[in-house]
């Protein structure tokens, strides 16, 4: 069935990550090829929201006890926020977008907390990003998941 005929297709104008893990005649396992595709969208949305939308005063703001304009824990939603966004909007689930701004949040207290090293602290935000793409593609391949 061409690609602009697929039902699902027409819900909300072509939806990438839904075409990207239809289910081709007698593959029944989880396409690996776009999960990595969409890892690398998270990827490349961690850095901007870890990196360009990140100020410096956001980034010390963040911590506990380091609120000065206002209290570190709005500065902490906020940039879990920024993240939630990004990975709802490159995965179209909300839902992980939740997800990732509780455990964002989480992580990086941990990190302020020195609990964890920076190095700590990216690998298990991209440890979420690739459990997200798994679990994104996982339920795009279900049929009928934009009904």
């Amino acid at each position: 069935m061409p690609l602009d005929r697929h039902p699902g297709a027409q819900a909300a104008g072509i939806n990438w990550l839904r075409l990207m893990c239809l289910r081709r005649p007698g593959h029944d396992l989880l396409d690996f090829s776009a999960a990595f595709n969409l890892f690398l969208l998270l990827a490349m949305g961690h850095f901007v929201g870890d990196f360009g939308l990140q100020g410096d005063k956001m980034a010390c703001e963040k911590c506990p006890g380091c609120g000065r304009t206002l209290s570190w824990q709005w500065w902490l939603a906020a940039h879990g926020g920024i993240h939630a966004f990004l990975v709802a909007l490159i995965t179209g689930i909300p839902l992980l977008g939740l997800a990732e701004w509780i455990l964002h949040m989480a992580i990086d207290v941990a990190k302020c907390r020195k609990l964890s090293s920076m190095r700590m602290d990216q690998g298990l935000h991209f440890a979420c990003k690739a459990l997200w793409a798994f679990v994104a593609v996982a339920v795009a391949s279900q049929p009928g998941w934009l009904h």
